[in-house]
């Protein structure tokens, strides 16, 4: 097919003022209807200039300046066929092979603001959908052979779609098989902990479900709810789907969010909102409550549990209770949400049995504190003098900011750096000997955020540089005096910590302020996204269009080394799960390449050097040898290893059972380094691998005094 030209600004212009009198026209209307795919036929008009306008941006404004060619719209066909059908269970190959007409023809789509591909790929996706449902029900109630050798193959690069309804139908009863088994494994582990005493928490019942439970029952009715949600699907959300599988083809972090997304995004990022206070999901058709979080209405209330289920959600004191069994989670969300002092009754289904009760509950202002800085001052180890070292634990999850509150010059409103800022003076107070900085949670988060934290540990200077799609670099410095932390900096990284997180680990880095503890590589994020809301850009109406979330920069470290793809190095490497993850940036799909940009000239702070490092990681290396917790992860990260590399599962009950038992044994450390979902009970755990950090910040500690001795001798 022929290479397209990218539409020109006059053109879109002209195409824009053609349908604008239809969109204001419609505007009011489409908020007030949001239709079922299955319902639609075309696109609404206020789509298809979303997707123009989407189209426009991506052409101008994306770091890349990749056109909006052939290659994209192959790349965005099969980012919906992945999005719909990852495990290649659903669709045949026949549809596959119908729809490849199209493949190429996406960017034209896209310019047109035509998206009757979608529509009819997810309408086809909707009849193989009934169809294997159905095949599940039916296969559910059959008597399995579990004692005969076959196997499920659980790695999409070997997977292939049916070629017909006999072959859906065999890999339809594999499945069950598997699913079965993974039950019947659950149920195994459930009865050997309470043999051993060990009480099943409730938490971890909010994630595991019930292993008592019927399991056939249990596989009818998540089938239930897979048919019922694929065909709730909206316009909204095929919208998101289709424009986003366009988006992350040009990289993985430019996405388009609807008008729900949008909302749900600014409230991670705020980090506050009015609710009940409780970390919802939905599994089997059922909305469980996973975790309470600590001061909002449902813990100061204190009847709700983690693994209650709510069945139906009603209005103030009064009102019909609506069912929300097999609704969509965002939906029993948006009901359970509300104003702070209105109320909402809950039927709940205990998580320990019982009829269903209901609960009325007065909302109020949440403050997500699990996702905000957290700190501890920690004794451990002793001085020459007998007196315990004092280390200052800060485990900071995110860069967090009340966006909307900084624009409006509100007095006081959350940010990272404040609460951070706080947490040092107290330190400082509690004369602790070094700072242990925790970002192995950190995804990132505001970028604003993360130069002025790195500015509460150096005394001016540049943080990041930034390179915009002209190739144009500009350097962001910290321009406050002083610091609010000068002693000795430990920052804990992963491989999960990303963007932000690695500005601040990199400037510290560069600087020679502190030294880096982790995986061998942070997450590898080095892009910069600006988000566009479209609504508020084409029609002054904030929200209405949802927004796209677009990579526009590339960000550099102060010596010039981009972390895109390669992070940030640590300084001491400790073994650890996540290493092993395939999820880092190079792992993405589409992520964008490294290079470098020059120097910002910067102060070196000579905390750290060659001969410090060399000794650290001697002792470091010494302790794991001699450490029985080390040794158990070791081994755990090469059974994970081994079944990382597995393409198949066997559906041997026997082989099954005994190779779920041996992953079984990884478990509690993944859960422990993973953070599993469960509410975090301590903020610093003293376990062997926390041990070693404190170990190496003791040691960084004494060679930080020896150094400064010699300085000033």
């Amino acid at each position: 097919m022929r290479k397209t030209t990218p539409i020109s600004g006059a053109t879109f212009l002209a195409a824009l003022l053609a349908i604008l009198p239809a969109i204001f026209n419609s505007i009011e209307a489409q908020e007030r209807e949001n239709p079922p795919v299955e319902e639609m036929t075309s696109a609404r008009p206020l789509d298809r200039m979303i997707i123009q306008n989407v189209a426009t941006i991506m052409h101008r404004q994306h770091l890349s300046k990749h056109p909006l060619d052939d290659e994209i719209s192959s790349r965005a066909f099969e980012q919906m066929l992945s999005s719909l059908d990852p495990l290649k269970l659903y669709f045949l190959q026949s549809d596959i092979d119908k729809f490849k007409s199209s493949q190429n023809k996406l960017d034209e789509f896209a310019r047109s603001g035509d998206m009757n591909f979608a529509i009819d790929l997810f309408k086809v996706f909707l009849k193989r959908v009934d169809e294997r449902v159905e095949m599940a029900h039916s296969q559910i109630d059959v008597e399995h052979d579990f004692t005969i050798d076959e196997k499920l193959a659980i790695d999409r690069d070997v997977l292939t779609y049916p070629k017909d309804d006999a072959e859906a139908l065999d890999r339809m009863r594999r499945q069950i098989k598997y699913s079965l088994l993974v039950l019947e494994s659950q149920k195994i582990r459930a009865r050997k902990d309470e043999e051993e005493g060990k009480e099943k928490s409730q938490a971890s019942l909010a994630l595991t479900g019930d292993p008592n439970e019927d399991p056939k029952e249990r596989l009818h009715r998540r089938y239930r709810t897979i048919h019922k949600r694929w065909h709730q699907t909206d316009a909204d959300e095929l919208l998101e789907l289709y424009v986003s599988a366009l988006t992350t083809s040009f990289d993985p972090h430019t996405s388009y969010m609807s008008p729900d997304t949008l909302e749900n995004f600014r409230i991670v990022m705020s980090l506050n909102l009015d609710g009940i206070g409780a970390q919802l999901t939905s599994e089997d058709g059922y909305t469980k409550l996973t975790s309470i979080v600590p001061g909002g209405a449902a813990d100061k209330d204190g009847r709700l549990k983690p693994g209650d289920r709510i069945v139906s959600v009603g209005q103030d004191e009064e009102g019909d209770m609506v069912d929300v069994i097999d609704m969509k989670l965002d939906d029993v969300v948006q009901k359970i949400r509300g104003t702070a002092g209105t109320v909402v009754r809950l039927g709940v289904l205990p998580a320990g049995g019982g009829e269903t009760e209901i609960l009325s509950i007065t909302r109020a202002k949440i403050t997500l504190d699990d996702s905000a800085a957290q700190s501890e001052v920690v004794n451990y180890g002793s001085k020459p003098d007998g007196e315990p070292f004092r280390f200052g634990y800060i485990d900071l999850p995110s860069f967090y900011m009340d966006m909307e509150a900084a624009r409006d010059n509100a007095q006081g409103f959350r940010s990272t750096t404040r609460d951070v800022r706080a947490i040092l003076s107290s330190f400082r107070n509690q004369k602790v000997d070094a700072v242990v900085l925790d970002l192995s949670r950190n995804g990132g988060g505001s970028l604003t955020e993360a130069i002025n934290l790195t500015g509460l540990f150096i005394d001016k200077g540049p943080v990041v540089q930034v390179k915009d799609p002209r190739g144009q670099v500009q350097v962001y410095d910290d321009d406050d005096n002083g610091v609010a932390w000068s002693g000795p900096l430990v920052v804990i990284t992963s491989k999960e910590s990303a963007s932000a997180s690695e500005i601040l680990a990199g400037a510290i880095q560069d600087y020679k302020r502190g030294i880096i503890i982790g995986d061998p590589a942070t997450h590898g994020k080095g892009t910069v996204q600006s988000l566009v809301d479209l609504g508020q850009q084409l029609l002054s109406a904030p929200g209405q269009m949802g927004a796209l979330k677009i990579t526009i920069q590339q960000f550099y470290l102060p010596d010039g080394r981009s972390t895109q793809r390669e992070g940030v190095m640590s300084d001491i490497v400790l073994p650890a799960l996540t290493a092993s993850f395939d999820n880092a940036e190079a792992d993405l799909d589409y992520a964008l390449p490294n290079d470098h940009v020059n120097r910002a000239r910067h102060t070196d702070y000579k905390m750290v050097n060659n001969g410090i490092l060399s000794t650290l990681r001697d002792k470091s290396e010494k302790r794991i040898r001699q450490s029985d917790g080390f040794d158990r992860l070791l081994r755990r990260i090469e059974l994970f290893r081994e079944q990382k590399e597995e393409d198949y599962v066997s559906l041997n009950r026997e082989k099954f059972l005994k190779r779920r038992a041996e992953l079984d044994a990884q478990r509690e450390e993944e859960e422990q380094i993973l953070g599993s979902q469960l509410p975090k009970k301590d903020i610093f755990k003293l376990d062997y691998y926390n041990k070693e950090i404190l170990n190496i910040s003791r040691d960084y500690v004494e060679a930080v005094d020896r150094l400064n001795l010699a300085q000033a001798g």
